[in-house]
């Protein structure tokens, strides 16, 4: 599941190589741990939440507090998690600008939004694009501002982090999206409005191609404008689960026990894409020289 976390760092560091840019090993390793803890939280407090609800009693086994039957120990591991990860983002952003952890709180603020009352705008439908929104733009131009040198008066590279960070986190977002189908019918029956349980299972089968199809585009587009080296459709690679997502999707999407397994092949889809791409830009400095 961390793939999701380190991903946005990753993207920047391979764009940064790619452009003969440094980047600075001790902020790439402190933002990596705190985005994997500040995961975590969200991981966390997002099973504490659903407990209160009991949208996750029969659809999600192995959320820790079904596990172990103790939402008060989940809730302080999370709140734990939650704070030495904002510490380390905080650490990040002394040495290079405070609009780090300014990103950083919105991400936080993001996800939330879409799973902590009163809030709760998962239960609407919402995730996906909070999903995007965070993972996307505002993590990605968090950790483009970490790695570069550091300079106070820094603004947020908004333009550069949609296009770098747009793709992948669709990808992210189909992990979210997957996530529903086999819990569908508890979902509803919770009054957790999902998309998949707005659109029926089979509906929203058919838009995990375009979930797909959106995010490589994404990330093609670059190359075909020239923005970026040909080696950054790297990100190919990420097509194999892809495939296998769509056509276990395609066939068994209304048989839950069958299909429980469909966010861990979007995982693979989102993890191998963007390591391509991230693998890809930092391979374009061979081609450009120094």
């Amino acid at each position: 599941m961390y793939a999701v976390a380190v991903m946005p760092v990753l993207l920047a560091a391979g764009w940064r190589l790619g452009r003969h840019l440094p980047i600075r090993p001790d902020q790439l390793g402190v933002f990596l741990l705190a985005a994997v803890l500040l995961l975590a939280w969200e991981n966390l407090a997002n099973d504490v939440f659903d407990a209160d609800t009991g949208v996750d009693t029969l659809g999600k086994p192995h959320s820790l507090v079904n596990l172990t039957g103790r939402r008060d120990r989940v809730a302080w591991l999370a709140h734990g998690c939650l704070l030495v990860g904002l510490a380390l983002m905080g650490l990040v952003a002394l040495r290079s600008t405070p609009l780090v952890l300014a990103l950083v709180l919105a991400c936080c603020g993001l996800g939330y939004l879409y799973q902590g009352p009163p809030f709760r705008l998962g239960y609407r439908g919402l995730g996906e694009p909070l999903c995007w929104l965070a993972f996307g733009p505002c993590a990605t131009a968090a950790a483009l501002l970490a790695l570069a040198p550091a300079e106070p008066a820094a603004t947020v590279p908004w333009a550069d982090a949609v296009v770098l960070g747009g793709g992948p986190a669709l990808a992210t977002t189909l992990v979210l999206f997957c996530s529903h189908f086999h819990q569908v019918e508890d979902d509803a029956a919770h009054g957790k409005r999902s998309p998949v349980v707005r659109l029926g299972t089979g509906a929203a089968a058919r838009l995990v191609p375009w979930f797909v199809a959106g995010s490589l585009a994404l990330q093609g587009a670059p190359v075909l404008l020239g923005w970026w080296p040909w080696t950054a459709l790297l990100g190919v690679i990420g097509l194999l689960p892809a495939r296998q997502l769509i056509r276990l999707l395609g066939d068994q999407h209304d048989q839950p026990e069958r299909i429980v397994g469909s966010k861990f092949l979007a995982l693979r889809f989102q993890a191998l894409s963007g390591v391509g791409l991230a693998v890809g830009l930092a391979c374009g400095a061979w081609l450009t020289g120094p």
